[in-house]
């Protein structure tokens, strides 16, 4: 029902030019879009509503594409993916995001301030490939062939980038005293 409400709007979108339509592929999908980028920047707030609304600004330019070869949610997440990795890539010459820092200035106010930075600086330490699959997978409940969609990887590949970020996360939290053996 969801994925022929999302082909509806879209529809109204292209043939109607109907913008309270896509109002409401944004409203359904804000939260987890920005969600998505929030982990990937590691807790930078203000660069993930900025990839977010680069996503939504891009999706709406760009909806006359969507050709219904899978969900609108892949179609959008693969932007969203995109929007990413070309802010990365426009990054390279400069130096790393201090996410300490940044993670300090946006959750002072939050229950368990160091269990989130520390979390946050463990996605740090995967590379970025890695990153958006553990994030797509474990955070934003996504399937491994969705996954494989969005990213454009094989699934094979999807699941080896989770299985060694899996495993690095588990070395950098263990090493910062999340042991399960000691609970």
């Amino acid at each position: 029902m969801s994925r022929l409400n999302d082909i509806s709007l879209v529809a109204q979108v292209v043939v109607f030019k109907n913008t309270k339509a896509f109002d409401r592929l944004v409203q359904k999908y804000q939260s987890p879009v920005r969600r998505f980028f929030l982990h990937l920047t590691c807790g930078d707030s203000e660069l993930s509503d900025d990839l977010a609304q680069d996503t939504f600004i891009k999706a709406y330019t760009h909806i006359a594409s969507f050709q219904n070869l899978s969900s609108f949610s892949t179609w959008l997440y693969r932007i969203a993916y995109n929007v990413f990795y070309d802010y990365i890539r426009s990054r390279k010459e400069t130096a790393e995001l201090n996410t300490r820092e940044v993670d300090a200035f946006n959750s002072t106010e939050q229950e368990n301030v160091g269990r989130k930075m520390d979390i946050y600086q463990s996605l740090n330490t995967l590379k970025e490939v890695e990153r958006t699959c553990i994030t797509l997978f474990y955070m934003e409940d996504v399937s491994i062939d969705k996954i494989a969609g969005i990213t454009g990887l094989p699934a094979g590949t999807v699941k080896s980038h989770l299985s060694r970020g899996k495993d690095k996360l588990a070395a950098y939290l263990k090493q910062n005293g999340y042991d399960r053996s000691r609970q």
